[in-house]
């Protein structure tokens, strides 16, 4: 499951994050990931994470 996080910045941006989650019950993790660029609106950075996702899981070999 892909989960965008946004977060306003002290300036007033947004900073985006993405929870990739896999498995079921005790056996599931999340794997977190922050990204760089900041965006004007919440919405803007969520869509950004939403796509890097699903970029990161179209590729042949995910690494570990």
């Amino acid at each position: 499951m892909l989960s965008p996080i946004t977060r306003q910045t002290d300036t007033g941006q947004f900073a985006a994050s993405l929870s990739i989650r896999s498995g079921q019950g005790s056996a599931s993790h999340d794997r977190v990931f922050r990204f760089t660029p900041l965006f004007a609106s919440a919405q803007a950075a969520a869509l950004y994470a939403l796509d890097q996702g699903l970029s990161y899981l179209r590729q042949p070999a995910l690494p570990a």
